[in-house]
């Protein structure tokens, strides 16, 4: 029975954001509304059951539906609109050189920013003189530093040379499908060889090229649709995400690890400052700009996935911030699968740091600072931009620097907390890097935030 009746409540609230679209109101302002709704039902579970009775994970089995739904029908689009994207803006840049001029910018800003973000969780988790000594290890800590070991042992023998070698499209078809880590990556490098085959084509055989132009224009104008037709139903999934994370949540956990979670989003806050000051190099104002990707970032906050926020990241940074579809398609792209600012910097840094002492490590050491960032830069290619990257960026760091890899599994109560954050903060890393290199190879087409105006992203209607 009180299962049936916060189900009917949620329906309410799914029919309250109904009617909200019929009025004629911005996605922007409906996906805000569905994440305020949210952390209100989701709060609700909490104030009225316990977060472990079978009545909150039935009631949220159900409500996953829409959520984890959403996800899915995100992860759909991801693929073909990173391919007739990248295709079409090769074919539109006509100058196959310029391919390799943002491709280098972009990862650039990636891995320089990544560093960066490595030595604030190393100067954050100092300040705090946070350590792995006080955390006691649970029964579901010691289940997941199990499984860490046991991972450990099928990424060992992974050596750099072999990341980079996974990057090669061996079989598309089947990174076109999302079987490995690094398919993005892969489908990034089969669509700009695709496109310049194409500019090949169309200059050697203008009669085909042009009938090749038009198949790809009617691609990319299918695709578009079809996003827009997704990215409709973005406040519903913001809402049911949001519901799971604060009904699932253990407060206690939180409270017990609360230094972390607060060093944690101050060193995540400190990066986005980092990303406002370099854009504000490259003559964007920092606050219009952050104006214009903060739905993005909220969505991403609420989803935990990098790689499932792509079609909105690009749909903000062409639409926006005027970085032109090459730059956008690449830098959305590669920020999912490289040089994640939170999970494949921060993260990783702050975790080694916090279990240096307990192996008889000191963190101040200046070569272990040095050593720790190479590898935090370096071993920040390839992870994926789903929940539970963060965790495979610290066992690869944790394994190279020779500390117990088991000790990533202490802060599992706290994991999908933090992760949002992070999640939200990789997206913002991969949008600056875009903005960065269009305005240094001036791709840049002129936006809303480059005459002034207010923002107002994403600002179409279902």
């Amino acid at each position: 029975m009180y299962q049936i009746i916060n189900l009917a409540v949620f329906t309410l609230l799914i029919a309250l954001l109904i009617k909200q679209q019929r009025t004629d109101s911005t996605l922007s302002k409906r996906v805000f509304t569905g994440l305020i709704l949210g952390v209100l039902f989701g709060a609700s579970l909490q104030w009225l059951y316990h977060p472990q009775t079978p009545v909150v994970s039935d009631t949220l089995d159900y409500i996953n539906i829409v959520g984890a739904g959403y996800i899915s029908l995100l992860k759909m689009i991801v693929m073909p609109l990173i391919m007739v994207s990248i295709i079409g803006a090769i074919i539109k840049v006509k100058d196959s050189s310029s391919l390799g001029k943002i491709s280098f910018l972009t990862i650039g800003v990636l891995l320089a920013t990544t560093a960066v973000s490595a030595l604030i969780g190393i100067m954050i988790t100092n300040l705090f003189g946070l350590t792995a000594d006080g955390i006691v290890e649970g029964a579901r800590e010691i289940a997941r530093g199990e499984a860490l070991q046991t991972r450990l042992g099928s990424i060992a023998n992974v050596s750099f040379a072999d990341m980079i070698i996974s990057f090669f499209p061996s079989n598309p078809f089947a990174d076109l499908a999302g079987t490995r880590p690094t398919s993005t990556i892969a489908v990034v490098i089969f669509s700009a060889f695709v496109g310049m085959a194409g500019l090949t084509v169309i200059k050697t055989n203008p009669e085909l090229g042009a009938s090749f132009e038009k198949f790809v224009n009617v691609a990319q104008e299918i695709v578009r649709t079809l996003v827009r037709m997704v990215l409709s139903l973005t406040p519903y999934g913001v809402m049911a995400l949001m519901a799971k994370v604060v009904a699932g949540s253990n407060y206690n956990d939180i409270l017990s690890l609360l230094n972390f979670v607060i060093a944690s989003y101050i060193g995540l806050g400190l990066i986005l400052v980092l990303h406002l000051v370099l854009v504000s190099f490259v003559g964007v104002n920092p606050l219009r700009f952050f104006q214009k990707i903060l739905p993005v970032l909220t969505f991403a906050f609420t989803s935990r996935s990098s790689a499932g926020t792509i079609p909105l990241n690009i749909d903000a940074q062409v639409k926006s911030l005027g970085n032109g579809d090459a730059v956008s398609n690449f830098s959305a792209s590669f920020g999912a699968t490289m040089g994640q600012n939170g999970c494949a910097g921060l993260y990783p840094a702050m975790l080694a740091v916090m279990i240096a002492p307990t192996v008889g490590i000191n963190p101040l050491d200046p070569s272990f600072m040095i050593s720790l960032v190479a590898i935090v830069t370096v071993s920040s290619f390839g992870i994926a931009g789903i929940g539970g990257g963060a965790t495979f960026a610290a066992l690869i760091v944790l394994s190279t620097l020779g500390m117990p890899v088991a000790l990533a599994g202490l802060l599992i109560s706290i994991e999908p907390l933090i992760d949002m954050g992070r999640t939200a903060v990789n997206v913002s890393g991969s949008m600056t890097a875009g903005t960065i290199t269009s305005r240094i190879l001036g791709l840049n087409k002129t936006s809303e935030i480059d005459k002034g105006k207010q923002p107002n992203v994403i600002d179409t209607h279902a």
